[in-house]
């Protein structure tokens, strides 16, 4: 049986980032999960959550699978899933458009403006942040259709302040929360060559961080599992999981 895969999704989305991305996966034989992060979708309360938290939800549910499973995240997701696979073991790490860990900087000015942008909410750390259309517009969705960009960003959500803070402004915390490090298995991350996010450059050095691999598509943006071109690196991940268990057999 293959193995077990679990997506993670990013900032203000939900599991229904995957809808399409997961087909090929289950397709090949893989059981997916694509779970909402707490506070994402079920109704709770996602002030206050801590980026450990979603490791800890993460790490639980690779910890329930028969398998290690194969961790596959995007954007906040990617830096949720580094932190969940030095939780409980997993079979491969997957990263798309990752966030970078604690320690590495960001390579361009969109990434330095989104860290201290938020400020103008106040103490934003302490609230429900809600998505901004513009920025989705601009920097998320930026390669879908107009009328997809709208249905998605009606499906998004209001992400925690805290969790963003850590994962933006890691250089002000003294306790080095979203720290990340080779965790024995390996790791591909793949970045979007128009991603202004998080751009490649960004990308390659949360690679080197991992001691795995990065690979580049030149014509893509952020939104990786689900803008023109997702199949292909659906097929990369796909050919990624394959190639590594040939090497272990």
């Amino acid at each position: 049986m293959a193995t077990p895969v679990i997506m993670v999704h990013g900032a203000f989305c939900g599991g229904w980032t995957f809808d399409t991305f997961r087909r090929p996966f289950e397709a090949a034989g893989h059981v997916v999960q694509t779970p909402d992060l707490l506070g994402h979708g079920d109704g709770a309360l996602v002030a206050g959550r801590s980026m450990v938290d979603y490791a800890k939800q993460i790490a639980a549910l690779c910890e329930a699978c028969d398998a290690p499973p194969i961790l596959i995240g995007h954007s906040m997701g990617g830096l949720v899933a580094q932190m969940a696979a030095a939780r409980a073991k997993v079979s491969r790490l997957i990263l798309l458009a990752p966030s970078p860990p604690w320690g590495v900087a960001g390579s361009s000015l969109e990434e330095a403006a989104s860290a201290v942008s938020l400020y103008a909410l106040g103490p934003y750390w302490l609230q429900a942040v809600a998505p901004d259309y513009g920025v989705v517009e601009s920097y998320t969705l930026d390669r879908l259709p107009r009328a997809e960009r709208k249905r998605l960003y009606a499906k998004m959500n209001a992400e925690s302040g805290r969790a963003l803070w850590e994962t933006l402004n890691w250089f002000m915390d003294p306790f080095m929360t979203t720290g990340a490090s080779p965790v024995g298995v390996p790791t591909l991350a793949i970045a979007g060559g128009k991603d202004v996010i998080h751009p490649p450059a960004t990308v390659r050095q949360t690679a080197a961080r991992l001691g795995g691999s990065c690979e580049v598509f030149p014509s893509m943006s952020h939104w990786l599992p689900g803008e023109p071109g997702w199949e292909e690196v659906a097929a990369a991940c796909l050919n990624f999981i394959a190639a590594e268990g040939r090497a272990a057999a």
